[in-house]
Order: C-alpha cells, then structure tokens, then sequence
C-alpha cells in the first residue's frame, strides 16, 4: 500500500508532468494554437499522435488524482465518518472521469458521436467532482493542526477556478480553459504538499485527523 508521504509526493509531481506533455505534445504541432483550440483538441480523433496526448496528458494525470482522493479519504474518515469521507470520494471519482474522457476522445466533427459525448461527460464530471471536494473539504482541514493552513488557499482556488469561466463568455473560451486547468492542478498540488507535510518530521503531533499507522507507510 502506497505510503501517505508517496501520495503526497505523487499529487505534488502530476502538474508537472501534466504541463511538460502539454508543452511537447502541442509543439510538435505547428497548427496547434494555444489561444485558440481546447486542450483536448490535442488528443481528439484527428489528431497526430492522440493516443500519447490521451494516455500520458489524461489518464495517468486522472489516475495520480484519483490515488489522491484514496489518501485523503485514509487520511480523514477515520475520525470525520461519511462526512470526510465524501468529498475525497468525489476527488477519486473525478481523477477516474478525466482518465475516461482520455480513453473516449473526442471526435471534432461530430459533436453528437458517442465517443464525444462520453468525452464530455468525464470533462464536466471531472470538474463537478473537484468542485464538490474544494467546497466541502476546507471546513475539515481546519479542524486538524496539520491541514488547517491550506483550508483558505484550496478555497481560494475553486472560486478562481469558477471565477475563470467569465472568459468562455467573452471569446476567450480556449484561454479560460487553461487557467482553469492551472488552478485545478495548483489545487491537486496544494493538496499534495499538505499531505506529505502532514506526514514529515515536522508535522504536529495533535492532529486529530491522524489516521492509525498502516504497515509500510513513511
């Protein structure tokens, strides 16, 4: 079983390994315009080399996410019950309905074809699935020592997330997009540095979240 440290560690790294195959993968297609196309226009059916794109930039990242969801949910329902347990389900689930909208590209000439429509609905399930968790995660970090620090930050992060959604509606939608994605990793990050802090040398003793030492844990 994957330590918590290593969870942490593994959160910490998946936006930057999400922004380093964005960067290869779009500069190898000169057409591509960061301004002006989805960032899932990079692995959608007419694209050269979808699979890497869909492989590399979706599933893995939404796996990594979902392992996040798993930690937080050891890390906190076995002191805060259902309640606790809820929204780090809804981070696992969201890191799985991103990897699926990688497995289902979508197909650009074809808005109304299946494998769009699954594309689709992993993309904005994704989204509800974070925003259910950034909401409702804050007001149980702020009852551990530990983890009360990134309470206002993660927050801050959804609204910046929702607030970025005013561009879609200003011809802006592709640019939007991104800064969504960065404020949605930077959350994923956020959260991962405060897991593996919670878990260092330095971390508070009373934490009263702090689950039972599993075996083979940092």
């Amino acid at each position: 079983m994957m330590s918590q440290k290593r969870i942490g560690l593994l959160a910490m790294l998946t936006p930057v390994w999400f922004l380093a195959i964005y960067l290869v993968m779009s500069a190898m297609r000169p057409d591509y315009s960061h301004t002006d196309q989805a960032i899932s226009e990079l692995g959608s059916l007419d694209a050269p080399n979808l699979w890497a794109w869909n492989i590399l930039g979706y599933i893995l990242p939404g796996i990594a996410i979902a392992i996040l969801g798993l930690g937080l949910r050891r890390e906190f329902s076995s002191k805060g019950g259902v309640s606790a347990a809820i929204p780090a389900i809804a981070l696992a689930a969201s890191g799985l309905l991103m990897a699926l909208s990688g497995a289902f590209p979508a197909n650009m000439a074809d808005f109304k074809s299946t494998t769009t429509l699954v594309h689709t609905i992993g993309s904005f399930g994704c989204y509800i699935g974070f925003l259910i968790a950034g909401f409702w995660l804050p007001p149980i970090f702020r009852k551990s020592s530990a983890w009360r620090w990134v309470a206002t930050p993660s927050l801050a992060l959804v609204v910046a997330s929702i607030a970025t959604g005013i561009l879609r509606f200003v011809g802006m939608a592709s640019i939007g997009q991104r800064i969504t994605f960065t404020c949605f990793f930077l959350w994923i990050a956020l959260l991962g540095f405060a897991l593996w802090r919670a878990h260092g040398p330095g971390a508070p003793h009373n934490n009263s979240f702090k689950p039972k030492p599993l075996r083979g844990s940092a």
